[in-house]
Order: structure tokens, then C-alpha cells, then sequence
């Protein structure tokens, strides 16, 4: 497994997912989309990126948008 392409992941999630809570389906393509061309301006192959994400950016994506927690707030 790719560390570069985990840790890009990672980062890219955590600098774009507060903007991306309550996203539809295009919107979580769109972000699919950008991601992996934030990952090719920084020399790494969408195969690393998607093989962090356990083979899917758009389901980890959406898993992390499902399971996302505006940060001070608890249950």
C-alpha cells in the first residue's frame, strides 16, 4: 500500500470534507474528480490514491462525508 498516496488522501480529505458535508452524488463525483488532479499536480498516480482508499476514492468519499463530525460537536 501506497504511504504517499494514503497520506495524500488524508490531507486532501481533511483540507476539503467541511465544504463537502451534505454533498449529492455529483457533487461527490466532482470532488472524486478533483482530488485526483490535486494528486497528479503533486507527481502521484490516481492508482496510489485509490489504493489508500481500499480501491474506491468515490465510496471513501462518501464514507467520510457520511461519517463526518463538525469538529466541538459531540453527540
Amino acid at each position: 500500500m501506497s504511504a504517499r498516496g494514503i497520506n495524500f488522501l488524508d490531507r486532501w480529505l481533511a483540507e476539503n470534507l467541511p465544504s463537502l458535508v451534505g454533498a449529492d452524488v455529483i457533487s461527490v463525483g466532482k470532488a472524486t474528480e478533483k482530488l485526483f488532479y490535486g494528486a497528479q499536480r503533486q507527481g502521484i498516480d490516481g492508482a496510489e490514491v485509490a489504493e489508500g482508499a481500499g480501491g474506491s476514492i468515490y465510496e471513501a468519499i462518501l464514507d467520510a462525508i457520511v461519517h463526518y463530525q463538525t469538529p466541538g460537536i459531540t453527540d
